[in-house]
């Protein structure tokens, strides 16, 4: 039940949003999750501010997964993720910030898992 919520500086056009919703969904086997019930967010022309400056360029990423899915797990993400916002978005990686959210319950459907 994995959830990726993208707050991202710059404007994205809706080719580039499925491209990011592919990726992402490509990723999930690397944390051991599949794309069958991911779900992406993806919210274009956000302020986002680090270290008291505004970025013109950046992503806050928030990683929500039922169970843990481990550091090492992670770290690759973490990589691919901002390799992918500077491939398709031109965003540095020192721009992107990344959260990784496991949690004990999750409900979808009227039950939980």
């Amino acid at each position: 039940m994995p959830f990726i919520d993208s707050k991202i500086t710059v404007s994205v056009d809706d080719a580039k949003k499925e491209e990011i919703k592919c990726r992402l969904g490509a990723l999930m086997a690397s944390i051991g999750k599949s794309e069958a019930h991911l779900m992406v967010g993806i919210d274009d022309n956000y302020d986002l501010w680090m270290a008291g400056k505004k970025l013109e360029k950046g992503a806050y990423v928030e990683v929500s997964l039922l169970g843990d899915a481990g550091r090492a797990a992670y770290e690759n993400m973490t990589k691919a993720i901002c390799d992918m916002f500077a491939e398709i978005l031109g965003i540095p990686g020192e721009g992107v910030y990344v959260k990784y959210h496991p949690v004990t319950d999750w409900g979808w459907n009227g039950a939980n898992f």
